[in-house]
C-alpha cells in the first residue's frame, strides 16, 4: 500500500478579490510581519515540486491549493506547475489535485483544466442568498452568489468533482432548515461546514460559532439529514462522514478529530512552510521549501513544538462518554465546540449517537 502525504499550497498568499467579513486568513496574516508574500515565483514553484513529487517514491501525493484566492496565481502558472511534475514520472507517485476557491474567477478554461487533471474543487457557497451575499462580497462591496452559483452549474455540467464549503457563522447556525433546503434545492451532493472562528486574539466574535449554537444547529441539521438518509437520499456532510465511521472503530479523515495534531506542510507563496493552516504565523515557521528537505522540516524545532504543545481543554472532558473519540478535538476549532460550562459537541453526540451507531454498524 502506498503511503500518503499532503501539501497545502498558498500560491497567491493572502491575496483575494473578495472581502469576506469573517475571513480567518485575513486575521492570521495580519498577525505576521508580512501580511502577504505576493505571488509564488517560478523558482519557488520548481523547488516545491522537487521537494514533493521529486522526493517521494511510490506515494499518494495530494497537492491542494488554497488562499487567499489561489486562482489569482493565474491559470498559466498552474499549467506550468503540472508540467513540472511530469519531470518526475519515474518516481511512480500518484498525484491528486485539489483547489479551494471562491469561484468568482472561474471560466471555461479553468474548468477544462480542472477536468483534464481531475481536480477536486472546493467551492465556497454560504447557503441562501441572504446569508451568502451578506458575508461574501467583492472588493467593491457587491454580492457574489449569482456568479458562484453559475460556476457551480458549469462545474456540474462539465463533470468536475466539487464539494461546497460553507462557513458556519453564528448567524447561519440559526437557520438549519433553510440551509438544508438550499443544499437540496441546488442538488449539491457533498458539503463541508466550516466553523467560523474568533480572531486569534479574541475570546469572542459576533460571527464566531459558539458551543450552544453548534449543538442546536447540528442536532436539527442531522435530523433533516437522517430523514433523507433513511429514504435512500444521501447527502455527504463532512462532520457526519468523519464521526459516523468512528463509531465503527475507523479513524476520521479530518485532521485533529482524534484530539491531536498531525504534521501538515502548509506552503506560503515565498516557500515558507508551516505546520497547520490555522497557524501560518512567524512563530511557527519551519523553514523554507527552497532550502530544506521535507525530513528537515519535519524535524524542525517549530514543527515539533507545535505538535507537542498543550491545548485548551474543558473540565467537562473528564467524564465525557465520547472522550475516546474526541480528546478535546482540534486545538484551534474546539473553541467553537466547548467552553468550561458547556460542550456543544457532547450535547450533539448524545442526541445522535444511537442512530449514528446503527449506521456505523452497517459500514462494518
Amino acid at each position: 500500500m502506498k503511503r500518503n502525504v499532503s501539501f497545502l499550497i498558498k500560491p497567491a498568499s493572502s491575496l483575494c478579490n473578495l472581502r469576506c467579513t469573517y475571513c480567518f486568513y485575513h486575521d492570521v496574516s495580519a498577525h505576521r510581519m508580512s501580511t502577504s508574500y505576493g505571488l509564488m515565483s517560478d523558482e519557488t514553484m520548481k523547488a516545491l515540486v522537487q521537494r514533493s513529487v521529486g522526493t517521494f517514491t511510490d506515494t499518494e501525493i495530494t497537492l491542494t491549493f488554497q488562499g487567499g484566492e489561489p486562482t489569482l496565481w493565474g491559470l498559466d502558472r498552474f499549467k506550468a506547475l503540472v508540467k513540472e511534475t511530469e519531470l518526475y514520472t519515474d518516481r511512480h507517485n500518484t498525484l491528486h489535485w485539489a483547489i479551494q476557491t471562491n469561484g468568482t474567477l472561474i471560466d471555461q478554461e479553468w474548468i477544462a483544466f480542472f477536468k483534464e487533471h481531475r481536480f477536486l474543487v472546493g467551492l465556497s457557497i454560504d447557503g441562501p442568498r441572504r446569508n451568502h451575499d451578506h458575508f461574501r462580497i467583492n472588493a467593491q462591496g457587491l454580492p457574489t452568489q449569482d456568479r458562484v452559483l453559475h460556476t457551480a452549474k458549469q462545474l456540474k455540467e462539465a463533470g468536475v468533482d466539487f464539494n461546497v464549503l460553507t462557513v458556519l457563522t453564528q448567524t447561519l447556525a440559526k437557520q438549519p432548515e433553510e440551509l438544508y433546503r438550499f443544499y437540496r434545492q441546488h442538488n449539491f451532493t457533498h458539503v463541508q461546514l466550516i466553523p467560523c472562528l474568533p480572531g486569534i486574539d479574541q475570546a469572542k466574535d459576533p460571527f464566531a460559532l459558539t458551543p450552544d449554537r453548534f449543538a442546536s444547529f447540528y442536532t436539527r441539521f442531522y435530523q433533516l439529514w437522517l430523514e433523507d438518509y433513511q429514504k435512500g437520499s444521501y447527502l455527504s456532510v463532512g462532520l457526519f462522514d468523519n464521526v459516523i465511521p468512528m463509531f465503527a472503530g475507523m479513524p476520521p479523515l479530518q485532521c485533529g478529530m482524534l484530539g491531536y495534531c498531525s504534521p501538515q506542510y502548509v506552503i506560503e507563496a515565498d516557500g515558507s512552510v508551516y505546520p497547520c493552516d490555522f497557524y501560518v504565523l512567524d512563530h511557527y515557521r519551519c523553514g523554507n521549501i527552497r532550502d530544506l528537505s521535507i525530513e528537515d522540516i519535519l524535524r524542525s524545532e517549530p514543527m515539533q513544538r507545535f505538535l507537542n504543545e498543550p491545548k485548551r481543554m474543558s473540565p467537562l472532558c473528564a467524564d465525557c462518554p465520547f472522550k475516546a473519540m474526541c480528546h478535546g478535538n482540534c486545538k484551534r476549532l474546539n473553541i467553537t465546540y466547548f467552553d468550561d460550562q458547556r460542550c456543544g459537541y457532547r450535547e450533539f453526540l448524545t442526541v445522535v449517537s444511537p442512530t449514528m451507531r446503527q449506521i456505523a454498524a452497517r459500514l462494518k
